[in-house]
């Protein structure tokens, strides 16, 4: 079950975190970097350093949870921050638009091969 919800406090870090990172790892992103103890019920918030990969470390009832987002296309739209903080203090609200308003990359043109020389 879903346990995010408005009554929360949310922290996005603001640096590009390896999402290879798990519950003991960005547990320690949280404790040294973001000054935040992860038992404290805070929700936070990481984001890989193309933005289309989110993860978000909660302290639940029995636990940790990882919530797990990649994008197939598009960016996460972040809010606009001071990139000197540790942690950015956001709400519910913009934790939604940030999923909601995914920023579309533009296609590039495809390179048309000549045909004549596959088959050369």
């Amino acid at each position: 079950m879903f346990h995010l919800h408005a009554s929360l406090q949310y922290y996005l870090y603001p640096l590009p975190v390896d999402m290879r990172k798990s519950f003991y790892t960005l547990s320690g992103v949280v404790n040294s970097y973001m000054n935040q103890n992860v038992r404290d019920g805070g929700v936070f918030i990481f984001m890989n350093r193309h933005q289309n990969v989110m993860k978000i470390l909660h302290m639940e009832y029995a636990g940790l949870v990882i919530y797990h987002k990649r994008l197939e296309s598009g960016r996460f739209k972040l809010p606009v921050f001071d990139e000197n903080t540790a942690s950015i203090t956001i709400n519910w609200q913009d934790l939604m638009t940030m999923v909601q308003s995914v920023k579309i990359r533009s296609l590039k043109p495809c390179k048309i091969v000549n045909k004549n020389l596959l088959f050369s």
